[in-house]
């Protein structure tokens, strides 16, 4: 342990560490951990193989610390005297029997998150109502409340504090008219691309800018032009394949007479464009 701390420090000193993690580096008892890490905020020794916490040094500012899968039963005492201001206590997959062996904890004035999952203790009855009775700061017992409400993980704390919200608490982003589904942000690419196709092609335009017909959507318009390529075809029953083709690239297909509506938006748009 004390060569991984070490190796953990990178040359700084240790009163200037606030994290160490000394996780699955091997020790049955707590060696060259000292009171000079003063600094010290979250200290990690998940599968560590401890036994005990006799020796555990004097942390003054430390608030996480996590003790999970070691083989501790005892010494839970010398933690409410060596990190008075610990909140999340993590002793899952350890050896603790029974309450007995968890009262030094009620010490803790601030303690609010504490986990013993796979301890021999939560198999005993009312486990968890004797355990938020020991320990009155305690807020969440392996994940939950005492209403059975689950805890927030540590990602969504971070969101809410830099103003995130979730997907389902954001503005809409799609609507639906008749079952068509319309995502906005990809309605707004394509009516972009609509604007540009217009400016190219003056029969697009002439269409769209009819002051006799307002288009009250985009079924409408796509009519519109459908017609305007209809009457063009048939004035003009003597021009070749050309003409055809100038009328395809500004998206007017004369094969269609019937806008289907169970087409999606998004893809009659890009029909218009291509």
């Amino acid at each position: 342990m004390e060569k991984r701390i070490e190796l953990e420090k990178r040359g700084r000193p240790s009163n200037q560490i606030t994290d160490l993690n000394l996780d699955n580096c091997r020790s049955t008892n707590i060696v060259g951990l000292t009171d000079e890490f003063t600094a010290l905020e979250t200290l990690s020794l998940i599968n560590v193989g401890l036994t005990t916490l006799k020796g555990f040094p004097k942390l003054p500012k430390l608030k996480k610390l996590e003790l999970s899968d070691n083989r501790i039963s005892s010494g839970l005492s010398n933690l409410t005297t060596s990190a008075p201001e610990l909140t999340h206590l993590n002793l899952s997959g350890n050896k603790i029997k029974d309450l007995e062996e968890l009262k030094p904890l009620e010490n803790f004035k601030h303690l609010d998150s504490l986990d013993l999952f796979n301890n021999e203790a939560t198999s005993m009855d009312s486990y968890r109502e004797k355990v938020f009775a020991l320990i009155p700061s305690l807020k969440f017992l392996d994940g939950y409340d005492a209403e059975e409400r689950e805890a927030q993980s540590d990602g969504e704390d971070d969101d809410e504090l830099n103003g995130n919200e979730s997907e389902d608490d954001g503005e809409n982003c799609a609507f639906s008219i008749n079952g068509i589904e319309i995502d906005l942000k990809e309605l707004e690419i394509y009516e972009k691309r609509l604007a540009e196709k217009r400016q190219k092609h003056p029969l697009a335009e002439s269409v769209a800018n009819d002051s006799n017909a307002e288009l009250d959507d985009l079924d409408d318009y796509l009519a519109k032009l459908n017609s305007a390529a209809d009457a063009s075809s048939s004035s003009n029953d003597t021009k070749d394949n050309n003409s055809t083709n100038e009328q395809r690239d500004v998206g007017v297909d004369s094969n269609v007479t019937e806008i289907n509506h169970e087409t999606s938006f998004p893809l009659l748009l890009y029909g218009v464009m291509s």
